[in-house]
């Protein structure tokens, strides 16, 4: 099992912040990723500039038998596909596709001049991750510090739990 967490804070010529995720997640389906889970949406200030407009984020627990260069290749022609521009690190964007989890291992690579770390080095300190994956895999359990995802949810600033928010698709 993967998890992937996808994320927008634009709207792209094909749809709002809500389309562009939906897209990203019907592109993957199309591509032989079965999707497990899904959890809800959830609005998030934009990090770490709050001036930004606010993203969009959901969790989704997936298969597939792609190794994990194959899967960031996909994650990346899909951001591709929905107008991703990579600019600056943490620049708004139509389209953010992570790796939280890839079969509970721990690994990094390089993929097209990009660094993969997975699980994503800021996992523990991500609202717009953590409450969603608790909301699907409430048993999950961090590869790396075997910490669950309750204990991680515990220890986020009281600020990261009030400033994340559950909304429902216009």
């Amino acid at each position: 099992m993967v998890i992937l967490a996808l994320g927008s804070n634009l709207s792209s010529t094909l749809g709002d912040r809500f389309f562009n995720i939906d897209f990203a997640i019907s592109c993957l389906k199309k591509n032989g990723i079965k999707i497990i889970k899904k959890s809800s949406y959830y609005e998030t200030p934009s990090y770490p500039n709050n001036k930004h407009p606010k993203f969009i984020n959901v969790v989704i627990l997936a298969k597939t038998d792609l190794s994990p260069e194959n899967l960031a290749s996909l994650l990346i022609s899909t951001e591709e596909k929905i107008e991703r521009k990579r600019g600056e690190k943490n620049d708004p964007r139509t389209c953010d596709i992570d790796i939280i989890d890839y079969k509970n291992k721990v690994i990094d690579f390089n993929f097209n001049k990009l660094i993969f770390s997975v699980p994503h080095k800021n996992l523990k300190h991500r609202n717009f991750v953590l409450f969603p994956l608790n909301e699907i895999l409430p048993d999950w359990k961090h590869p790396e510090s075997n910490e669950n995802v309750a204990t991680l949810l515990n220890n986020l600033p009281e600020e990261d739990r009030k400033s994340i928010l559950k909304i429902k698709k216009n």
